[in-house]
């Protein structure tokens, strides 16, 4: 199939069919509500319960702030990033898998639309996650948003960011196991070692140097700020990381429609 003649191809938006994909994506999270809600806000749970316990005696504050509500940005981001990028990744390379992706490609939806569709339909499930785990957390110790309006963009835009990653992800695998090899080898250490439990000037020099080498951390300080108002570094550094982050996901998701790198195949 010539991707470049395909329907897809074509200047009218088919609102449509993206409405139609994003449903059925959707459909499928609250069809596997267990797999895809309560396990995570479970597993992110325990996280808060054993850290909190166990750190929080040792750790009063952090910058003036509860241990216990200092590490929630922190397992939000955790949730958000493993999230988004299981969620996209399943959902395009799934139809890889059974062949129904070059019905797909041969519809009359462009690949704009398809885009929109998965990823939309990747980041409002984490977003809503991430939202559940905010009010579970909110049962345990007291928070405080002081930018809402930042909490949400710093929200959305890492649950599109990465889910667009979590696309490209779906895209090169040949496996499952490759699906999962980014995630739990790659992004869940970065995420812990971003700053997610602890304050990066908590540690010495050399690899406080080190850790600002990882984009994690620039997500999970712009995030902290958004509630507490503290940082560990710039707040536009944060989200300068974070747009420069998601523009790479886009051209790279434009070069693999523009080239077909395994969608021919």
């Amino acid at each position: 199939m010539n991707l470049r003649t395909a329907p897809n191809f074509r200047a009218a938006p088919n609102f449509r069919a993206v409405w139609a994909i994003y449903r059925v994506e959707m459909a499928r999270a609250f069809r596997t509500v267990l797999q895809s809600i309560i396990s995570p806000v479970i597993s992110t749970s325990l996280y808060f319960v054993v850290f909190g316990s166990a750190i929080g005696s040792r750790i009063n504050e952090i910058d003036g702030i509860a241990y216990g509500a200092f590490i929630v940005p922190g397992l939000m981001m955790l949730s958000l990033l493993t999230q988004s990028i299981s969620n996209a990744s399943f959902a395009i390379y799934f139809p890889k898998f059974v062949g129904s992706i070059y019905e797909l490609l041969s519809a009359p939806v462009s690949y704009l639309e398809i885009i929109i569709a998965y990823v939309g339909g990747a980041a409002t499930k984490s977003i809503m996650l991430g939202l559940i785990i905010l009010a579970t957390a909110a049962l345990f110790v007291p928070l405080r948003i002081e930018h809402p309006f930042w909490m949400v963009a710093f929200l959305v835009l890492t649950a599109v960011t990465f889910s667009l990653f979590g696309f490209i992800i779906g895209i090169w695998a040949k496996t499952f196991e490759q699906l999962q090899l980014v995630p739990l080898l790659i992004v869940t250490p970065l995420t812990f070692l971003g700053g997610s439990f602890y304050s990066i000037h908590m540690l010495p020099g050399i690899w406080k140097t080190v850790t600002l080498f990882n984009p994690v951390v620039y997500l999970i300080s712009g995030f902290r700020w958004s509630f507490y108002g503290k940082a560990d570094v710039s707040v536009g550094v944060s989200l300068g990381m974070t747009l420069v982050f998601l523009a790479i996901c886009i051209a790279i998701v434009a070069w693999i429609f523009r080239t077909g790198y395994r969608l021919r195949n």
